[in-house]
């Protein structure tokens, strides 16, 4: 139970999120398979355990766990296109007529149709974490796209969610730009070596290195013509190691495994204590990295509203 990803998200009210009524507000939109005629279905799934009785919600230590579960019928683009042609050129020469969008539209709609119960069906997960004494709900997943599938599901389901992508008052792009050229991050972080160097023209070149040294001459000559840095790998402390980019995504965050040890230690031989034991673990690490990351990237931008 460790987020390889996270988009962070601020409460912008206060929310009573009480477990049970959370529990029975989640309950109404469950995950389900998808119907012979269904494209896609979307719903909350337990975040541990299996089985009707697996709660929705996972409270531990003042934090909540959830998660979606989103099935969906894949139909290839090019199978529909050509299935579309087909129809279409058998009418034209059969009935000798031209075939004009409205109708093609129309047999597009009925090969897709006819097509789905038999179409492959993917499955995917996301999990968000609640914290509610901090105000925030964490998304595992560099996607905005799925975040919002997910966070728009559940202020369908509790009827409001205020929440705001959490941003910060100095451009990310500029903080991690100054980093890499003095050579230097703020306290407790400390550079890696992989980033994404962008030309600020909008036809500019890319860079992007990999295993590379960023204090290396090479580098410094990209950023003094002026490049920008817009992904850069960093370490925390000895805890965390993550890429963050200038959207504020944190992607591939690696736990370290002193960290992972000391789960395991807490949890026991239960997998279900397991997971809650690395779940608490990884939450109180947050509490204490992510006010950190954004207090070095210039502070937390709040509105003048909140």
């Amino acid at each position: 139970m460790w987020f390889r990803n996270l988009l962070v998200y601020r409460l912008t009210q206060n929310v009573p999120f009480d477990v049970e009524t959370l529990e029975t507000a989640l309950a109404a939109k469950p995950a389900r398979p998808c119907a012979s005629q269904e494209l896609s279905t979307y719903g909350f799934v337990a975040p541990f355990g299996k089985g009707e009785d697996a709660p929705l919600v996972h409270a531990s230590q003042g934090f909540l766990l959830i998660s979606t579960r989103k099935e969906e019928r894949i139909l290839p683009g090019s199978v529909v296109k050509d299935a579309v042609k087909e129809k279409v050129d058998e009418i034209e020469n059969e009935q000798m007529r031209k075939v004009y969008k409205k109708e093609r539209d129309q047999i597009k709609d009925e090969i897709i149709q006819s097509f789905l119960p038999r179409a492959f069906i993917r499955k995917s997960g996301t999990f968000a974490a609640i914290a509610p004494e901090q105000g925030l709900i964490l998304v595992n997943s560099a996607s905005p796209k799925r975040a919002e599938d997910l966070l728009s599901t559940l202020r369908e389901a509790i009827g409001s969610l205020p929440v705001r992508p959490l941003t910060v008052k100095i451009a990310p792009t500029a903080t991690m730009t100054e980093w890499v050229k003095t050579q230097k991050a703020a306290d407790d972080f400390f550079v890696l070596d992989e980033c994404e160097l962008r030309d600020t023209h909008e036809d500019g070149g890319v860079v992007r290195c990999k295993r590379q040294d960023l204090t290396s001459d090479e580098i410094q000559q990209h950023l003094e013509v002026g490049k920008q840095v817009t992904q850069l790998s960093l370490g925390w402390q000895d805890k965390l190691s993550f890429v963050l980019d200038d959207k504020l995504v944190i992607k591939r965050l690696r736990f370290e495994e002193l960290l992972q040890e000391q789960a395991e230690q807490d949890g026991g031989e239960d997998d279900l204590s397991q997971q809650d034991a690395s779940f608490v673990l990884m939450m109180l690490t947050f509490k204490d990295f992510l006010p950190s990351l954004f207090e070095a990237l210039g502070g937390e931008d709040t509105p003048q509203a909140i």
